[in-house]
């Protein structure tokens, strides 16, 4: 722990101030909820690619792959590889579909298809997600920065918070966009640079990384064998591409930013642009860990202090230093890699360096939470409000509405984040609860898609077989060990793959069945 010096303090209030005028000048447009949540169609696909990139490198990216790829390998880089395949997907079937539809929610034509229930269901699923993503972002902020300052996770998420919501409500989706442009900038250059200062740091260089990394199988994407109850490079391919397609085809995030572009042609180029940019941009991330790795190997002493603070975690507060110490002792790396990218700032990072870094990391994190704020006020708006509360609202109503709900969706966020508090990888929960929130949502629009014939009962059939089929999954371990037959065989990042096949699959086959001649 220590104070940060008073120019990495100057630097991180610039940012976090500019963030806030930022704004404060969008403020003076937003005049209607339309320019809050489309920005009246203006914006150009170059922008509109970089705020998708920014919000996909968040700061579980930032911190979350490091210390994966520090505690294990680079098997969850094969999570970007399947990003091209999902984008491909998404720019010809579903951005022409979402701009020819003019419905800024997601969401609004599942009741078209199935009904209003279609329509409810993926929303809850879309809501849960993002409070699962701004809760292990505001989590790992909170990490990072309470290793560098001293002051309690809980206060550095209320500050955070607080500047967040300030400029996303004020600003609406336009802020949102352009400050993620810079903050794509800035959080990919803080990358470059943590890189060199390790290179600079570590004995020997490159040359010796590459040596570490390849004796300790770091650079490894997992096994290619056809194994599915491990973590295996198939089970991450198949992960990434319902996860990725989820996110390009039915993330209220990515889908709002579509209507923000001039064409469809330009929201399909800002997608393709977001893939190009961001796969050799997570591959960075992976260095960093594996660079990390190597230095830490060559300089075990350092590494004490975060072992110990691991151990001192996992314990009660009245644990002796002798029981902290006895534990630190028996740590894998893969215990402790989200805290190795922030004890590395705090002890070599110089003076002035720091507070940019911090700026960085700050950005991978706020870009995020800020569109989950704006996406989640948009679809509470649209398909909770006006749905079912106040059909007739007025513009000004509307407007204020959403100032509102992005304002509760942000405190939310923080409430989540907090208590997340003790996990051990931030990057493994998120994708486990991602998985779990997701799955239901893409197969029951996959369902509408591939199936012109599937109806209503055919629909709510599937999304019950399909909720079950993914609460078996999630909490069959809890199950006693003579009940062991019973439990779900499969890794938990097949959740996802599951649950979208178990909707799809039932219903497009119940309409099969219901077509199908009696006589």
């Amino acid at each position: 722990m220590k104070n940060l010096p008073l120019i990495d303090i100057a630097v991180i209030i610039a940012y976090l101030v500019a963030m806030v005028l930022v704004g404060v000048w969008f403020s003076r447009k937003n005049k209607s909820a339309d320019q809050f949540t489309k920005a009246s169609g203006m914006i150009p696909g170059w922008a509109i690619g970089l705020s998708i990139y920014a919000t996909f490198l968040s700061s579980n990216t930032f911190l979350g792959v490091p210390g994966k790829a520090f505690g294990s390998n680079w098997n969850a880089f094969v999570f970007s590889i399947s990003m091209p395949l999902a984008a491909w997907v998404a720019v010809k079937y579903f951005v022409p579909f979402y701009r020819a539809t003019g419905e800024v929610s997601a969401y609004t034509n599942l009741e078209k298809r199935f009904g209003p229930w279609a329509r409810s269901y993926a929303v809850v699923c879309f809501l849960l997600t993002q409070l699962a993503r701004m809760g292990s972002i505001f989590f790992g902020i909170a990490l990072s920065l309470q290793a560098l300052t001293g002051y309690s996770m809980e206060m550095i998420m209320l500050i955070t918070g607080i500047c967040i919501i300030i400029y996303t409500v004020m600003g609406g989706i336009e802020a949102v966009i352009w400050t993620e442009v810079v903050q794509g900038v800035i959080k990919t250059l803080g990358a470059v640079l943590i890189v060199y200062l390790v290179v600079i740091n570590m004995p020997g260089g490159i040359s010796k990384i590459v040596e570490i990394g390849q004796a300790d199988h770091k650079f490894s994407l997992g096994t290619l064998a056809l194994d599915f109850t491990s973590s295996s490079f198939w089970v991450i391919l198949l992960y990434g591409f319902f996860i990725n397609l989820n996110n390009f085809g039915m993330d209220q995030n990515y889908v709002q930013r579509y209507h923000t572009a001039t064409s469809a042609k330009e929201a399909g180029k800002s997608v393709w642009l977001c893939v190009w940019i961001y796969v050799p941009a997570s591959l960075l991330f992976f260095i960093i860990g594996a660079c990390l790795y190597a230095y830490y190997q060559v300089n075990p002493d350092l590494i004490e202090p975060v072992k110990l603070q691991a151990a001192a975690e996992r314990l009660a507060a009245s644990a002796s230093q002798i029981e902290i110490a006895d534990l630190a002792a028996t740590l894998k790396p893969e215990d402790y890699g989200d805290k190795v990218m922030p004890h590395f700032m705090v002890t070599q990072i110089p003076v002035g360096l720091v507070g940019l870094i911090v700026s960085a990391i700050l950005s991978a994190a706020m870009s995020t939470i800020s569109s989950g704020m704006n996406a989640s006020a948009t679809v509470f708006s649209e398909d909770i409000y006006k749905r079912y509360i106040n059909p007739k609202l007025g513009s000004q109503g509307q407007l204020r509405l959403l100032y509102i709900a992005t304002a509760v969706f942000g405190l939310m966020g923080m409430v989540t984040g907090v208590a997340m508090i003790g996990i051990s990888s931030v990057l493994d929960v998120w994708w486990q609860l991602s998985g779990i929130f997701a799955g239901g949502m893409l197969g029951l629009f996959l369902l509408g898609i591939i199936s012109k014939k599937a109806g209503n009962n055919d629909a709510i059939i599937a999304v019950i077989a399909g909720v079950l089929a993914i609460l078996w999954m999630t909490f069959s371990y809890l199950l006693p060990e003579q009940y062991g037959y019973l439990k779900y065989p499969l890794h938990a990042n097949m959740i996802i793959v599951v649950g979208t096949l178990v909707i799809s699959l039932v219903g497009t086959g119940l309409a099969a069945v219901r077509r199908q001649p009696t006589g």
